[in-house]
């Protein structure tokens, strides 16, 4: 007998093979001579439906396992591949033995066959993932990440592994989460200053921000690399855009302008929607039918776009323009709100708009000076209905304007000694940005909450599982 994945099952011939379906209920209906199970084991949306006809003969053992069955528990069956007369399905199996693997009584397992909220699924994250929706949710990051690495692969990038421990802030902002092997109750008890020299890694040291400043290392060593993974933000921030630990991407490019790092901003999400249409056709179906509306239309208008170029102060000429329409008065040297992002899209430029040349008030201490002396080489890529997706910028190569501005932020040239080394020895123009994973799946996925992208979001207050 095969044993194959529903998702490849469902795409075979009713050739009457005989095959072994294991999986979790979803649905049982019983007709009295007729029992139907519908069957799925997370490898596509659909799920596959098993029919055991009583009048053909069960053996008890079969009988026994039906009346068990219930949605939620885990199933092994046996049967033929046939034509299958339901609608929406080519296939089905025509089934003759059942065996219960794991129960899941109707009067404990939580999720019945009901709708249930985002948030009553947050409390149950061990579970949400046989929902619908999550199953869909997990399937589209599977894919996307795979994505991330084939487009930089096929670039010849190398990809990196950047530390999760740093003495280093890389984004000057102080929101870090420390790390330390001392005893903080001993010391609260002592009331002494605290000695970090007798810390594990003698200095204090944080959960990272970025991997971004190591990355630009190694791109002076190898021209081309990015890093995926793990990143942490000790933001105060209880909202549905933000989380405590998120994935990021993120390209660094030696001898990349501002220019080159804006045509490849654009060729990745573009590579990425393509692939997410091309393959997550099916869950994307669902979201776009069940979550947001349009969400397969606005992908592949994305791809076909040519993305806009606007200056900062350009993009503030014409949020004024339009001033009394948003919550957040814009003006120049304002932070863009989403809703000045979410405009300039949807009502300026009527596409994907990619906004340079911030205020260098506004950015991090390593985004390169402009002639101007008033702004900086960065970019941030803004889509319909989402706002900004990815930021990045041309570094700062050049060593006196570099300390200038660490010395602008209060931040200390000791705490960045190896990081100025880049511009003492070997210095090139380069450039990289950063794509927060989960932000990515929602604008794919048209899900509203960045806490319902992530297996296990870790936010204020929130640590569970």
């Amino acid at each position: 007998m095969d044993t194959i994945l529903i998702k490849d099952m469902l795409a075979l011939d009713a050739d009457s093979r005989s095959v072994v379906v294991r999986g979790w209920v979803r649905t049982k209906r019983d007709s009295k001579n007729l029992v139907f199970l519908e069957v799925n084991d997370g490898s596509c949306f659909r799920s596959i439906q098993l029919a055991f006809d009583r009048t053909k003969g069960l053996s008890a053992d079969t009988e026994a396992a039906l009346e068990r069955a219930a949605t939620g528990s885990s199933v092994e069956a046996t049967g033929s591949l046939v034509s299958s007369p339901a609608a929406g399905q080519s296939v089905e199996v025509a089934a003759a033995g059942l065996s219960v693997i794991g129960d899941a009584p109707a009067e404990s397992y939580p999720l019945q066959k009901k709708k249930h909220s985002f948030e009553f699924l947050r409390e149950i994250g061990h579970l949400r993932a046989r929902t619908n929706t999550f199953g869909a949710v997990a399937r589209v990051r599977s894919r996307l990440s795979f994505s991330i690495h084939e487009f930089f692969q096929k670039r010849n990038f190398q990809y990196l592994h950047t530390p999760l421990i740093t003495a280093s802030d890389a984004e000057g902002a102080g929101a870090m989460f420390q790390v330390t092997t001392l005893d903080l109750d001993a010391l609260a008890k002592a009331g002494k200053p605290v000695d970090y020299s007798k810390d594990f890694f003698g200095k204090r040291s944080y959960l990272t921000v970025s991997g971004q400043l190591e990355a630009e290392t190694y791109a002076t060593a190898l021209s081309r690399v990015y890093t995926f993974g793990p990143t942490f933000r000790a933001e105060n921030s209880n909202t549905t855009r933000h989380l405590a630990e998120f994935w990021m991407v993120e390209p660094e490019v030696a001898f990349a302008r501002l220019e080159d790092n804006m045509a490849l901003a654009e060729d990745f999400l573009k590579h990425l929607f393509s692939c997410a249409l091309a393959d997550c056709r099916e869950d994307l179906e669902f979201f776009d039918a069940r979550i947001q509306n349009g969400i397969i239309a606005n992908l592949e208008s994305v791809v076909a776009s040519k993305f806009a170029h606007m200056t900062y102060t350009d993009a503030v000429k014409e949020l004024e323009k339009s001033a009394g329409a948003f919550e957040f008065k814009p003006y120049w040297g304002c932070d863009l709100q989403s809703e000045h992002e979410k405009f300039l899209t949807e009502k300026v430029a009527g596409g994907p708009v990619i906004v340079t040349d911030y205020p260098k008030e506004i950015k991090s201490f390593y985004m390169k000076l402009n002639d101007d002396g008033k702004t900086v080489r960065a970019m941030d890529v803004l889509v319909p209905r989402l706002g900004e997706i990815i930021g990045g910028s041309e570094r700062e190569e050049h060593l006196d304007l570099l300390r200038t501005r660490l010395a602008e932020l209060g931040l200390k040239e000791e705490d960045y000694w190896w990081y100025l080394d880049l511009r003492r020895f070997g210095t090139v123009p380069h450039s990289g940005f950063g794509l927060g994973l989960e932000r990515l799946i929602l604008y794919v996925t048209g899900m509203a909450n960045i806490r319902d992208v992530i297996p296990y979001p870790r936010a204020v207050g929130q640590a569970e599982f």
